[in-house]
């Protein structure tokens, strides 16, 4: 991996060899957490846009040289990335907007934006000889490592609150996996898989602490940039957990502007949601991240449900360093964006994927984006994946199914009430 220069410490600026460190820098404890920094110049030489014009592997691997591993390291054999980007005219008409399109990571093998870090997590492990992969997750990510070590045949231990949706559970045992079941919160199975990992030697794949996952994420910056032919939107919304996915967009950026293929920063903002919105809070307030107290965490929206986020310092800089935003919603207003999001573009999102979409009709409320201005929604996760809550969500909006006996009369009676014959 002659393209990483080292790993840069966000406290205290110590640098480190890829050979020195696996995850933190030990200096901060569990808190040290560090960004791959690249020799651009020489990934200039290996990779460009027109090369990717040339490529025919669409996936997240297209962008290898940009990434933290080996050249002919052996990748997982599912297709993660490049999703789909949608034009959405009809929402934009409906929030008096000119652009809008919505990317759906939902499309994505284990139906969450989480495949592209478990990804890079795998090949990572792979490299250390890993015999366990383990996580920390509310259901995503650990449903995404799940299965993507099932597409290669790694063992892993998962780590989830009881109270993750079972669907998510559901994935996690089909694809074979041990599951923890925690009677706590998420901060709970995440310093519980930390302690499991030390004493085991897993290889830990958790987000705000092994740094290769933000290196994952930034792909679908690559691909959003990508698909609108190079010319960068103007603001990306997307909903914030723990931070990883709002401070991967950034670096994912932050890449293309060193290699000049994009020529501007788009505007970051992310979304909260009431019950879990430290970083809403810390941005607003100008408090200091390192020793703010956790917020509840409890929300709807589970996959966005941190109530001390663990990739803050990326996450608050994704937004300060970009001029973005922070805005916070409400469960109802994110259960009530599903039906929007799904009527509007044919996304069917799960509450964290809803609560972009839920963050931007708040921020033309608020006057934090131009009519004019080119805008992308990120879809985080498949609405299939929390149906308990969608089902709250259509019932919201006044839908409902017409139960009805097998007979023609009975269709007619209610197409009549309907009046849409």
């Amino acid at each position: 991996m002659d393209h990483v220069l080292h790993l840069k410490c966000l406290i205290c600026g110590k640098e480190y060899t890829t050979d020195e460190i696996d995850y933190i820098c030990p200096d901060h404890k569990n808190e040290g957490i560090v960004d791959v920094r690249y020799d651009y110049d020489l990934i200039k030489s290996r990779i460009n846009r027109e090369s990717l014009t040339k490529s025919r592997d669409y996936s997240i691997w297209r962008y290898k040289p940009l990434l933290p591993i080996f050249p002919d390291a052996e990748v997982p054999p599912l297709a993660i990335g490049w999703t789909p980007l949608y034009e959405a005219p009809r929402l934009a008409q409906k929030l008096q907007l000119k652009h809008l399109w919505v990317k759906d990571d939902g499309r994505l093998p284990t139906a969450s934006f989480k495949d592209r870090a478990s990804a890079v997590a795998v090949v990572k492990a792979h490299e250390k000889n890993a015999k366990i992969i383990t996580t920390a997750s509310t259901g995503n990510a650990a449903a995404a490592l799940a299965g993507i070590c099932a597409s290669v045949g790694q063992p892993n231990v998962i780590f989830v609150p009881v109270s993750a949706p079972p669907a998510k559970i559901a994935q996690l045992l089909v694809y074979n996996s041990t599951v923890m079941l925690v009677k706590g919160t998420y901060d709970d199975a995440f310093e519980l898989c930390l302690e499991a990992a030390a004493e085991y030697g897993w290889y830990n794949r958790n987000t705000g602490y092994n740094p290769y996952m933000t290196e994952g994420k930034k792909t679908a910056a690559y691909e959003i940039c990508e698909q609108l032919n190079w010319q960068a939107p103007d603001v990306i919304f997307v909903s914030v957990g723990d931070g990883c996915i709002i401070g991967g967009l950034h670096k994912g950026l932050k890449d293309l502007l060193a290699l000049g293929w994009i020529d501007r920063m788009p505007r970051i903002i992310g979304v909260q949601a009431e019950g879990s919105n430290f970083l809403y809070e810390a941005w607003t307030n100008n408090e200091d991240i390192l020793t703010k107290a956790p917020v509840s965490g409890i929300t709807v929206a589970d996959s966005i449900s941190a109530g001390l986020p663990r990739d803050r310092i990326k996450a608050l800089a994704a937004v300060n360093e970009t001029n973005g935003a922070y805005v916070c919603i409400s469960d109802d207003e994110i259960l009530s964006a599903i039906p929007v999001l799904a009527r509007g573009v044919g996304v069917f999102a799960e509450p964290a994927g809803a609560a972009a979409y839920a963050g931007l009709v708040k921020a033309v409320e608020k006057g934090l984006v131009q009519a004019d201005e080119r805008i992308v929604v990120l879809n985080t996760g498949n609405g299939l994946k929390d149906i308990k809550n969608t089902m709250t969500a259509v019932e919201m909006a006044g839908v409902k199914p017409f139960i009805i006996e097998p007979k023609m009369e009975a269709v007619r009676k209610e197409i009549r009430y309907l009046n849409i014959q």
